[in-house]
């Protein structure tokens, strides 16, 4: 028996380093979709456990002005043509100025095929932003943050639902796609996180409910 299983032993145990050899060779595919925009439900929980609660700043010399935007990004063209191109389908130029397509907003469902009908959504208010710590920045870093194509900050979404919005936070208002929800979640801690802004105690716990429902 010692010398009939021995050879069998070691024929199976070089089977099967070849086939992992082999298997080892198989060249892996390149991912073909573009890494998401935030973090997932997992990693955006643990951000919104590392930013600092606070109470509101106050409105003490907010104004627009202080976050300049929209960049010029070309002739006749800024940030927000750069949105409208990026969000919208069957997008039309003239040069880099959008002036046709089609946009759906998520926030509500509604559709637009005309750019005037279209805002340019900061995710993280300017003011809701200047309440909770970028009143201490320049002009500069506002500007920074007020033109922020990187994060998800920036979308092309219905003129009602942005004024809707206002200035509020998740606590106070929340898309009325409730299956949005959980990625305005992610994308609102996302951007908090990156820009080092304070939530409050109320801004947290709707957070946190969002995102357990991711």
């Amino acid at each position: 028996m010692r010398t009939r299983s021995g050879p069998r032993a070691a024929v199976a145990a070089l089977t099967a380093a070849l086939a992992l050899g082999v298997a080892g060779c198989v060249p892996q595919e390149e991912p073909t979709t573009p890494p998401p925009s935030s973090s997932d439900g997992g990693n955006a929980a643990e951000q919104l456990g590392q930013l600092t609660v606070a109470t509101a700043g106050s409105m003490k010399g907010y104004s627009r002005e202080r976050f300049p935007h929209w960049r010029d990004t070309g002739k006749n063209c800024d940030v927000r043509d750069t949105i409208l191109q990026r969000d919208g389908k069957d997008v039309k130029l003239s040069g880099c100025n959008v002036v046709g397509g089609r946009w759906e907003s998520v926030y509500d469902g509604r559709s637009a095929a005309d750019p005037s009908e279209v805002d340019i959504d900061h995710m993280v208010p300017l003011a809701n932003a200047w309440r909770s710590g970028a009143d201490e920045w320049d002009n500069a870093k506002r500007s920074d943050f007020a033109n922020d194509t990187t994060r998800p900050q920036l979308f092309a979404v219905s003129a009602s639902s942005n004024r809707s919005k206002g200035d509020q936070d998740p606590s106070q208002w929340k898309p009325a796609n409730r299956s949005y929800w959980c990625k305005y979640a992610q994308d609102w801690v996302t951007v908090k996180h990156y820009w080092k802004l304070t939530v409050t105690s109320a801004e947290k716990a709707a957070l946190t409910d969002m995102l357990e429902g991711c």
